[in-house]
């Protein structure tokens, strides 16, 4: 089998460190893996498959000496802002996990149980969406395809992890009562109505990122959507109620069928004995869960459903691996 030359940008991050143990379970062929990093951790090392390599100091210098096959990027829109372009020009394809790329015209925004086929449209550079919009997607994607979407209401509970180390460290020091230095307002025992900045319409940044990552995935820019999105106290996993109203007449027990049969999807609804996803029973899992699923009463033809995945895992590090394998496969 074919072996590639995979740099990683960030690799000593928390999503870098993931995508790496992604790479191994999934067991992409990596000849030689590449790990850079700021200045502050370069010449350290770093293991990936029983080998030690030394972190390499992100420059321009480095990236076009490198002469990557692939480039998977954790590091930041500024960063990927600079450094995306001098590998894609070097002959590299990105993956790249920031918010950079995500709305550029010319950029494919991919999760790959939705929209493989955009992939092929790259010109260097594959953009991955925001963890709360990769899971979402995943479980509407076919949903829109059988029964076509009118309208959906976003309500997020979004792990601390979403917020890098930082806002990791904000839960663990808030449970002895250190104060927050990532979040505004203290997380322990707490819930925020925040993430990311606000813009002037009121909605945070978070919100119309995913508002406007969903049409684009699912090609569709009549859809009519509005998003709330939350901090909550979990350490891993981000948990969504959707509310979907349909343009054809649409059962619950309709919509579990379809769910069933999705890719990417596992359906777990048996409410009446309490079986339905929780983030912390399914930390490090790949899939996406899917549950609580039934009729909004409300409206002509709707459901809400309950939505759950592991946002370092599917909703970053597995996503950009998973459009790393469906290249190197050639489909």
């Amino acid at each position: 089998m074919k072996q590639y030359k995979v740099a990683v940008v960030g690799a000593t991050g928390m999503v870098g460190r993931k995508m790496l143990e992604v790479l191994a379970e999934h067991k992409v062929p990596v000849g030689e893996l590449v790990p850079f990093a700021s200045a502050r951790s370069a010449g350290g090392k770093i293991e990936f498959c029983g080998k030690e390599y030394e972190i390499i100091e992100l420059t321009e210098q480095n990236v076009k000496a490198c002469k990557a096959d692939y480039a998977l990027f954790s590091a930041g829109a500024g960063v990927s802002k600079t450094f995306a372009p001098i590998f894609a020009e070097c002959g590299a394809v990105v993956i790249d996990n920031s918010s950079q790329w995500r709305m550029d015209e010319s950029v494919p925004l991919v999760v790959p149980e939705v929209n493989p086929a955009a992939i092929k449209l790259n010109r260097g550079i594959i953009a991955n969406p925001n963890c709360s919009t990769i899971q979402a997607v995943v479980a509407l994607a076919p949903l829109h395809k059988a029964f076509g979407i009118k309208r959906i209401v976003y309500s997020t509970y979004q792990a601390v992890s979403g917020a890098g180390v930082g806002g990791y460290n904000d839960l663990l020091g808030g449970i002895s009562g250190e104060a927050p230095k990532k979040f505004p307002r203290p997380i322990f025992a707490n819930v925020l109505p925040h993430i990311d900045v606000f813009l002037p319409n009121g909605y945070t940044k978070e919100e119309e990122k995913m508002i406007k990552e969903t049409r684009k995935i699912l090609g569709d820019d009549s859809l009519r959507i509005t998003a709330t999105t939350v901090r909550v106290p979990v350490y891993y996993g981000h948990s969504e109620s959707i509310n979907v109203e349909f343009e054809k007449p649409a059962k619950a027990d309709e919509v579990r069928k379809v769910l069933e049969k999705a890719d990417g999807v596992v359906v777990m609804d048996d409410s009446a004995n309490a079986v339905y996803p929780t983030p912390r029973e399914l930390e490090n899992r790949d899939e996406v869960f899917v549950g609580r699923i039934r009729q909004d009463e409300s409206v002509p033809s709707g459901v809400n459903l309950w939505v759950v995945a592991d946002n370092i895992r599917k909703g970053a590090a597995t996503n950009a691996v998973q459009i790393l394998e469906y290249i190197i496969s050639g489909k």
